[in-house]
């Protein structure tokens, strides 16, 4: 069972969602027991949410203090952190398996880089249309000299789920 942490714009943008549910779908179908973390259910989060109940996959919802009234649909195990928003993000990050990017501004960003600084098998979305299109640019491999695991860039949300299925901890480095 591979806990596998979703990144991704806590505001609209076009296309997303479809790309978000298509990684979703193909997550079910290539490792169906995986658990889905999220960092709450707004935004394009709610789309992967929905998308994972809808087929079947068990989800997780690491929320911050600022959203705890937030509802979550039945089904959804919560963990109310008691953190702000970065700091909730650390849970959802740390109990990872593996952190997949689907696009998204800074907060985004930031669990990038806290996978990384973790040694978590990481993989970033590009041509979403976001901000965290530019990492492939400023990082093409690594976020620093330490090289702690090759970031893994792909613009397929099918690849992307199956590379996370595959990805085994610190086994990275080497992939793709």
């Amino acid at each position: 069972m591979k806990q596998i942490a979703v990144a991704i714009h806590s505001e609209y943008v076009p296309g997303l969602a479809e790309k978000a549910k298509r990684f979703v779908e193909a997550l079910a179908r290539r490792c169906p027991d995986s658990i889905v973390l999220v960092g709450g259910y707004w935004g394009h989060m709610k789309d992967v949410v929905d998308a994972a109940l809808a087929v079947g996959l068990k989800v997780v919802a690491f929320i911050p203090m600022e959203r705890e009234e937030v509802r979550l649909p039945s089904g959804v195990i919560a963990v109310r952190t008691g953190c702000e928003y970065r700091c909730r993000s650390v849970f959802m990050i740390r109990s990872a398996d593996a952190v997949v990017v689907l696009g998204g501004g800074v907060g985004t960003a930031i669990e990038a880089f806290m996978a990384y600084a973790m040694g978590k098998p990481l993989f970033v979305l590009v041509d979403t249309g976001t901000p965290t299109d530019k990492l492939k640019e400023a990082y093409p491999e690594y976020f620093d000299r330490r090289n702690a695991v090759r970031v893994v860039y792909l613009s397929d949300p099918e690849e992307v789920a199956t590379r996370a299925c595959a990805a085994e901890a610190g086994a990275i480095k080497g992939f793709g």
